[in-house]
């Protein structure tokens, strides 16, 4: 089957359709920076009708990065015979203070890595620094640090972990008395280790339906229609899309890595604040690889949550879509971006920004509407 057939693609818009004749302004949320990728790609906004809205969230992991990790970075990074390793997205994310690229600039040592297993050879090949790897990403990422830090690792190695986990951040959205949340699409890349069952806890708490997707065209839009049909039936379930590469179990492989590695802890997330259980940090046996411990460094008793002429947080909880920030594609841009979600390829803002000439992208219920499409024939 060809996922973005336009055929397909019509009668999924059509469905949609007309499930919402009659309901009310729904808002649909997904947590996956993938997911807003094809969205906009492929100006799926436009197939929806006036009174459904799909907004992004919090599923972009170095938007979601706190201020107070990349403060700590970079203060080691201006350390001597230290080295801050990271991927290259993480090099501009703004701190309280500034990027490290900033702290670059003023004599700082970074490195940009494509895995931590290119920091760890850096350690090894370098026995005269202490090196610190940046470790980020969800559920998907997770077990890989995890498999790195249980094998055979040189002494001036070690990690600041910046992991969080998707289910508690979807609850915590939900539990805001400001936020109006109809449904969820979940991701796809984080359900294929953590399995499907992990959101049913949302879907009965909050009575809100979740759908886990796949990452084409009909994916997203099947999974949108599901999630309308759920609520036209005054439905609150989960729903597994994504069934080809996603199971209702998790990775059992993957959890036990994870679980051999971290702890689960209250975490800070960049534009959320404090979210209980949802950040990873290292088991005690491994916490001499723990930047924190090895420097006797003391972790923030409280996160920045906003930032000056900057709406990251506000697109992070799905209160407004990109383009609605005054500094959206002026004062805040790929070159020069004021926020996170402008600076990863995987954030909201950048993504927008890169689409933002594409006349089918939408954002709003009113939005304008496309002559054509690049979807497959």
């Amino acid at each position: 089957m060809d996922l973005r057939d336009k055929r397909l693609v019509a009668s999924l818009a059509k469905a949609i359709a007309e499930v919402c004749k009659g309901l009310a302004h729904l808002k649909i949320m997904h947590v996956c920076g993938t997911h807003e990728y094809v969205i906009s790609r492929f100006g799926l906004r436009h197939l929806l009708p006036d009174n459904l809205e799909v907004i992004s969230g919090p599923g972009c992991p170095v938007c979601c990065t706190p201020a107070s990790d990349i403060d700590t970075l970079v203060n080691l990074s201006l350390r001597k015979n230290v080295v801050v390793t990271c991927f290259g997205d993480m090099l501009r994310v703004n701190g309280s203070q500034m990027s490290l690229a900033e702290a670059k600039a003023r004599g700082a040592n970074t490195k940009i890595v494509y895995s931590i297993l290119d920091a760890v050879e850096f350690a090894r090949e370098h026995e005269d620094l202490e090196v610190i790897h940046s470790a980020i990403g969800f559920e998907t990422t997770a077990p890989t640090t995890a498999a790195v830090l249980t094998n055979s690792l040189p002494g001036n190695f070690s990690i600041l972990s910046s992991h969080r986990i998707i289910p508690p951040a979807m609850d915590f959205i939900l539990s805001q008395s400001d936020t109006c949340i109809d449904g969820f699409i979940a991701p796809g890349h984080v359900s294929v280790i953590i399995g499907a069952n992990a959101y049913k806890s949302v879907a009965k708490i909050y009575k809100r339906p979740v759908v886990v997707s796949g990452f084409e065209p009909a994916d997203i839009l099947y999974s949108i229609y599901l999630i309308t049909r759920q609520i036209k039936k005054k439905q609150a379930k989960v729903e597994n899309e994504y069934s080809r590469a996603v199971d209702w179990q998790p990775q059992k492989k993957a959890i036990a890595m994870i679980k051999r590695t971290f702890d689960v802890t209250d975490s800070f997330w960049r534009g959320l604040g404090k979210i209980r259980q949802s950040g990873l940090i290292l088991r005690k046996p491994l916490r001499r690889f723990d930047c924190f411990y090895k420097f006797k460094l003391k972790k923030a008793k409280e996160e920045i949550v906003g930032f000056r002429h900057c709406r990251c947080a506000d697109v992070l909880k799905g209160k407004i879509h990109p383009d609605e920030c005054p500094a959206f594609g002026h004062a805040c841009n790929p070159e020069h971006p004021l926020g996170p979600c402008m600076v990863s390829y995987e954030g909201s803002c950048a993504i927008f920004y890169s689409y933002r000439n594409n006349k089918k992208l939408k954002v709003r219920a009113k939005g304008v509407k496309a002559h054509d499409s690049k979807l497959g024939g």
